[in-house]
């Protein structure tokens, strides 16, 4: 339909504009559909054609790296932040691409990777060990990862799985750290 062409049909007597949700065509994208979709999707890396989740993965080293200067608490409060929006796009991600933790949605593995290396230096080494095991551990879902995953609604479910995988690798990386100093 077209936008003066439904004018004059909303009120009782015919006349007054028609809202815009009733002008919108089902499936039509919207700036905030857009804007989820960007998020969700960590600027696209989701549609990459073999392994989404690692191309998410990789989304998230600028990202670390842009984030690592903040003090401690100020990184936390961050990522925590960050999370929180993940949460969020990642529930309506789901809605708008109608599937169940799509592989498209990688704002999670984003998330997930900046907790696995909160308070943990950006050298090299260790951001490639963070890589390297937040894959593994996102893959094999150690507990209580599965379990959020599984029984968490929406994005709750969809981000709690990379958060505990990236906590867990955390938790690796801090023993390193502590026992071998790497």
């Amino acid at each position: 339909m077209i936008p003066s062409q439904a004018r004059n049909s909303n009120g009782p007597d015919g006349t007054g504009p028609v809202p815009a949700e009733r002008l919108r065509v089902e499936g039509e994208a919207s700036l905030g559909n857009t804007f989820v979709k960007l998020i969700a999707t960590g600027l696209g890396s989701g549609y990459s054609p073999f392994a989404p989740g690692t191309a998410g993965t990789l989304v998230a080293i600028p990202l670390y790296l842009a984030l690592s200067p903040l003090s401690w608490p100020l990184y936390l409060v961050s990522v925590s932040a960050l999370t929180l929006l993940a949460v969020y796009a990642s529930g309506e991600a789901e809605r708008i691409f109608d599937r169940k933790d799509s592989p498209r949605i990688v704002i999670d593995e984003i998330v997930g990777f900046l907790w696995a290396l909160a308070l943990v230096g950006p050298t090299a080494g260790r951001i490639a060990a963070a890589f390297f095991l937040f894959r593994i551990f996102d893959i094999l879902k150690p507990p209580p990862a599965r379990w959020c995953q599984d029984r968490l609604p929406g994005g709750w479910g969809v981000v709690g799985d990379d958060v505990m995988a990236g906590l867990w690798v955390n938790v690796a990386l801090q023993a390193a750290l502590h026992f071998f100093n790497i």
